[in-house]
């Protein structure tokens, strides 16, 4: 499966050919450099690594630094394996936006924003208990019951609960390529993504 690594610019929207307003996301997709080959003989897998996104020499480890330098590039921030890659790349080579086209569908992974701790109304959806005109005054998002009492005298494992909310790996599936930019970088992709602005994300096509 082909893929690239971007960064999310941020959202918009367009509209089609029937007069439709779709909302979309703009991603700066690559260029990306290609640091490793993987292959079976060698390392039992078929693979191959991308790197994206300029980092500083100073904050860059010593064996990564050997690493950049047999595929001839600078240092990156962000190194991703694809596997398998359509194309047939070798080392140093640049993968860029290009390998999309507009109708295309791709999957957009990326990590969800942190919330924190939160409650079961805005983590899980729940309603909150009761109603304001049963004498009650403090329990309107609480969670309700947590299970039965002497049988089975313990909560559930999995029991939805008030706990840390976002900061997840999410994939986004089938979502359709509205517009290339090739020589901004730039690829728009309807719907949302994972993330928060400058944030990084895979596509995989």
């Amino acid at each position: 499966m082909s893929g690239i690594i971007g960064k999310k610019v941020g959202m918009t929207s367009i509209f089609d050919a029937d007069g439709k307003n779709i909302p979309c996301t703009v991603i700066e997709a690559g260029p990306c450099v290609v640091t490793q080959v993987k292959t079976a003989e060698k390392d039992g897998y078929v693979s191959v690594q991308l790197g994206f996104s300029e980092a500083k020499e100073k904050n860059t480890t010593k064996p990564l630094m050997g690493h950049f330098a047999k595929a001839n590039t600078t240092p990156k921030r962000k190194l991703v394996e694809f596997e398998p890659f359509e194309e047939s790349l070798s080392l140093g080579d640049t993968v860029t936006v290009s390998i999309f086209a507009e109708g295309d569908f791709v999957d957009v992974v990326g990590t969800s924003k942190g919330k924190g701790f939160q409650g079961v109304v805005k983590r899980h959806g729940f309603g909150g208990v009761g109603g304001q005109t049963h004498g009650q005054h403090n329990r309107m998002r609480a969670p309700g019951s947590l299970g039965a009492a002497s049988y089975p005298a313990r909560v559930f494992k999995g029991m939805r609960m008030a706990g840390r909310m976002g900061g997840d790996r999410v994939k986004v599936q089938n979502l359709q390529v509205l517009k290339v930019y090739a020589d901004q970088n730039l690829v728009v992709v309807s719907g949302s993504i994972p993330g928060a602005k400058g944030s990084y994300v895979i596509l995989d096509k």
